[in-house]
């Protein structure tokens, strides 16, 4: 069964679109429907899990497996040679578009979607340049990759250096941003905490900290993000957690302080409403991390 990928167009336009294709000779059922050759299995489910682009996260591994019996197995020969592939895919995540959307540097103008790497598009369609680590049977084993898990791959391509890079080509407005990358350090303490949250809340707390803070550390109008008790202090909300940090702007570093509920004491009095179905995860943290009480003089 054919797979929709393309269902943003207002029905006006989407009927203009069929007449032109119609009147073309164009095969219009042909054209709009795909079957995927395969899905990704990745850690990162949501979309402020994955990086802007895969090179950013360049140890980030996932595995692409393809369908069975498909002769997939004979489509991979000679493919594991490549260092580089390139993945086409599906954003299946993504509902709508914008013909104007706001690229993800802090201060820089609006500018039209196809002039943008953004995911929201008029058909939901990625791709990505990663790397190939190895081929067993069906599955491909990739790493520096933006995906998703349970996305949708549409087709692999080799990386090809002397067709596909060109490293001296203008890049548009981007020769006008500057980009300010921030070294993201855990201390001890929050280093602990995230291992126990990816452990026994199944998120992983490092990798979304690269994420959001590598770039724009302080930007509360695109991010989740909140000032803290003092001067550079920060709290950056991950679905029902708080990561508490410290921005050192001379340093260029971000040192992630401290992890902690989201939730209130009343939030979590026993048979409370459990909308996210996390609340024990959470009660479970917070006898392993117990918050000391305040300090009379801080009250």
């Amino acid at each position: 069964m054919g797979h929709e990928v393309s269902l943003y167009y207002k029905p006006q336009a989407r009927r203009a679109m069929w007449l032109t294709a119609l009147w073309r000779g164009v095969n219009v059922s042909a054209m709009a429907t795909f079957d995927p050759i395969g899905y990704v299995h990745c850690d990162p489910r949501y979309r402020y899990e994955a990086p802007r682009q895969g090179v950013l996260r360049p140890d980030n591994q996932a595995i692409i497996e393809l369908a069975a019996g498909c002769d997939y197995e004979q489509a991979l020969t000679g493919l594991d040679g490549f260092e580089r592939i390139w993945v086409v895919f599906e954003l299946h995540l993504n509902e709508s578009w914008h013909p104007l959307v706001q690229p993800p540097h802090e201060g820089a103008p609006k500018c039209g979607v196809f002039a943008t790497r953004s995911p929201h598009r008029p058909n939901r369609i990625g791709m990505s340049c990663v790397r190939l680590l190895g081929i067993e049977g069906l599955r491909l084993r990739i790493a520096g990759h933006d995906l998703l898990d349970a996305t949708p791959v549409l087709d692999l391509k080799p990386y090809v250096p002397y067709a596909d890079a060109f490293p001296a080509a203008v890049a548009g407005w981007l020769e006008d941003v500057t980009v300010q990358r921030q070294n993201v350090i855990f201390d001890p303490k929050a280093a602990e905490q995230s291992a126990w949250i990816r452990q026994h809340a199944g998120l992983d707390c490092e990798n979304f900290a690269h994420v959001q803070l590598t770039q724009d550390p302080t930007d509360g109008e695109r991010k989740r993000i909140t000032s803290g008790d003092g001067p550079d202090i920060y709290v950056i909300s991950y679905r029902t957690w708080r990561l508490d940090y410290f921005v050192a702007p001379e340093e260029s570093s971000v040192t992630i302080t401290g992890i902690r509920s989201g939730y209130t004491a009343e939030d979590l009095v026993d048979g409370s409403a459990d909308r996210h179905g996390d609340k024990d995860a959470h009660r479970a943290f917070l006898h392993r991390f117990p918050v000391p009480p305040t300090p009379i003089n801080a009250r």
